[in-house]
């Protein structure tokens, strides 16, 4: 001891000054936690009404029970407890607080081993602090989760998720309705009477009762009661920060939100303007209910912070909607608008709308009765992918027009698709397209009712499925050809299946068969002869995973039939010069049993009698003569010559060449198709209204 000092000096000098100046709460607690001694620092009062307290009771915490083991295990000389946060209220400011208490033993004369004379706790108001951090966890959850996605409802249900319940107990975002949709947000002021759709909504569970919610479900739509802060927050673009008593004045303008905070008890509101460089997306309202701290200014600062990220989110969005639904608008308009009737295929096909907007289906009407099924599409979201779809789409029409095999249509198709790829390759590498890869797929099919048979080609497609009228399936092995733009060889081999009457073919875009278990499914499905193709193709999306839902897929069914006896006539003819003349008899015989005008049994027989000619004159045997009448009259002259005619304007002192140019001024369509025995020439006539069918 230095001399001078009495004994006990020191340590009296030193406590005096720890309870007289440290910046940290002291206090003294005896054997049964009770507080004994207590510097001034207690809510910055005397600390005279705390002596004789519970530690618990002085600080009202939150966790009585817990907190008190903690001190009794540091009382029964377990160690110290160092910063541990603890939540409670002063008794006489009001508010939630948060502490960093830590404790400490004070032994006895017997040392640590002995009994405890008690505990020195060391309590520090860490409230703004935590708040603080509080706030800043908040917006790097809004950064986190806020902007990851490119659906405007997903990306409002992100930002209410990072804010509830770490900021606010309650929030509620609303965006103006033509937003959801795509459309330009406003510039502001907001129009008074412009609806705005909730479009998310979340509570803390301490609120029992989310009567804001109900009163406004997750969808709905309002317009803003005028004279409220969230019409004035609209008007002039400004936060605003109100406290929620029970005579606000304004919540009589808005009686039904009145009554619901008051249920909820929320106590403090923020309401903050969702804006992007001058225009209006909506508004974010937050509330804090209960014994929750009150919003203050920072809160404000912080909660617009939030809002600006969340409006940049939003309208990126908004943009891709935009784009999502141009493009889905084009690929509609694009696509068949209804059923086509064909001669012996009953059709049936399902669109799911999604992210994909390039694939597409189409059923053409072929000569002879045929039909060519087609099923494609090209890879990507987007206008671009819609735009492509479109321009292969309309290729593929004009090449099945041609009466191309199904492998050359392809070989064909995919001449065209080079010659896209490469226009793409040459824009200027600033056009974010260039960068864009191409990919595409297709499948095509052609049915033949009189042979029963279906050729399908495809390009980088899922074969079709086959299931026969008793319910099992037909293989059908086609080789997989090159992707429309692959860059690999043009070759595609197709494959041949004779199919019975009441067969049904499934062409599908490649997102329904996506899992292994597709096949199965699907043909497991079809294999209900009874029910009618639409209904198959419902049961087909029924069972479809949800994720092919949300990507967007086409589906196209053909039940395969023949066609009626009573609707074909066919007849073999001589290689003769009296052919001609014997083919207009039979031809006029024919017509008029079938109920036809005398106009169009006149124009068949000249028609006729032109082919005829000319098969006789330039062709070789076998002749054949077929008529087939549906919604069109179709005729059809066979030979065994493999050379084409072509059409010719003759000049006046010609004696012949004008027999082509005749069929083409009375048909409405007419065309050569050749075989592996030949070719055929046919012509298809518009029937009048009124014409009847035997």
């Amino acid at each position: 001891m230095p001399p001078g000092i009495p004994p006990g000096g020191l340590d009296d000098a030193l406590l005096k000054v720890l309870f007289a100046q440290t910046a940290v709460g002291l206090f003294v607690l005896d054997p049964q936690l009770r507080l004994v001694r207590a510097n001034s620092l207690v809510e910055g009062v005397g600390t005279e009404g705390y002596i004789g307290l519970r530690f618990t009771e002085a600080f009202r915490l939150d966790d009585p029970d817990g907190s008190e083991q903690l001190l009794k295990r540091v009382l029964a000389g377990e160690g110290p407890v160092r910063d541990h946060l603890v939540r409670g209220r002063f008794r006489h400011t009001p508010g939630d607080r948060v502490f960093l208490v830590s404790a400490y033993r004070l032994d006895g004369p017997d040392g640590p081993g002995g009994t405890g004379l008690g505990l020195l706790s060391a309590v520090v108001d860490v409230t703004e602090r935590e708040r603080a951090r509080a706030r800043e966890s908040a917006l790097a959850a809004v950064r986190d989760a806020v902007g990851g996605s490119l659906d405007v409802a997903a990306t409002c249900r992100a930002f209410i998720d990072a804010l509830v319940p770490g900021f606010a107990d309650l929030a509620v975002v609303e965006v103006v309705d033509e937003v959801l949709r795509g459309a330009d947000p406003p510039v502001g002021p907001l129009p008074p009477d412009t609806p705005l759709r909730r479009a998310a909504s979340g509570r803390c569970e301490a609120v029992e009762r989310d009567e804001v919610i109900r009163g406004h479900p997750v969808g709905g739509t309002r317009r803003l009661p005028p004279r409220t802060p969230y019409a004035l927050a609209a008007a002039d673009l400004r936060p605003r920060l109100v406290p929620l008593t029970a005579e606000t004045p304004w919540l009589d303008a808005d009686p039904d939100g009145s009554r619901a905070l008051a249920e909820t008890g929320a106590h403090t509101l923020v309401v903050v303007p969702l804006t992007l460089r001058g225009a209006v997306l909506g508004l974010l309202s937050l509330y804090r209910c209960g014994a929750a701290e009150p919003f203050d200014e920072e809160d404000v600062s912080l909660a617009g912070t939030a809002a600006t990220r969340a409006a940049l989110a939003i309208d990126n969005a908004r943009r891709y909607e935009r784009e999502h639904v141009i493009a889905s608008t084009v690929q509609r308009r694009l696509l068949p608008q209804a059923e086509r009737h064909q001669a012996a295929v009953e059709t049936a096909h399902v669109l799911l709308p999604g992210r994909d907007s390039g694939c597409w289906f189409d059923t053409i009407a072929l000569s002879g009765a045929r039909t060519a099924l087609v099923v494609g599409g090209v890879a990507g979201e987007g206008l671009q992918s819609a735009i492509a779809m479109g321009q292969l789409r309309t290729v593929i029409q004009a090449l099945a027009g041609l009466d191309l095999e199904p492998e050359e249509v392809l070989a064909r198709l995919k001449e065209t698709a080079d010659r896209l790829a490469d226009e793409r390759a040459a824009l200027p590498p600033s056009d974010s397209l260039q960068g864009e890869e191409l990919r595409a797929g297709c499948v095509y099919g052609v049915y033949d009712p009189f042979t029963r048979t279906c050729t399908v080609a495809r390009a980088g497609h899922p074969a079709p499925l086959v299931v026969g009228p008793d319910g099992r399936a037909v293989p059908l092995d086609v080789p997989e050809g090159a992707g429309l733009f692959d860059t690999d060889g043009a070759l595609f081999a197709p494959a041949t299946v004779t199919l019975e009457e009441g067969s049904v073919l499934a062409f599908c875009s490649a997102e329904l068969l996506a899992d292994e278990r597709a096949e199965e499914r699907i043909t497991r499905t079809l294999a209900h002869p009874g029910r009618s193709l639409q209904q198959l193709g419902d049961d087909i999306v029924y069972a479809l995973p949800d994720d092919t839902r949300s990507a967007g897929a086409a589906l196209l069914l053909a039940r395969t039939g023949t066609v009626s006896e009573h609707r074909v006539a066919t007849w073999d003819l001589a290689q003769d010069r009296t052919t001609p003349a014997t083919a207009r008899l039979l031809v006029r015989d024919r017509l008029q049993g079938w109920g036809l005008d005398e106009d169009t049994v006149d124009s068949t027989e000249l028609i006729v009698s032109e082919l005829v000619t000319n098969a006789v004159r330039y062709g070789t045997p076998p002749l054949r003569l077929r008529l087939l009448l549906d919604t069109t009259l179709t005729c059809e002259v066979h030979d065994g010559s493999t050379a084409s005619p072509h059409l010719r304007h003759a000049r006046t002192v010609d004696e012949g060449g004008r027999g082509l140019f005749i069929v083409s001024s009375l048909a409405a369509h007419w065309g050569a198709r050749h075989g592996p025995d030949g070719k055929v020439l046919w012509t298809e006539q518009d029937l009048p209204e009124a014409g009847t069918t035997r």
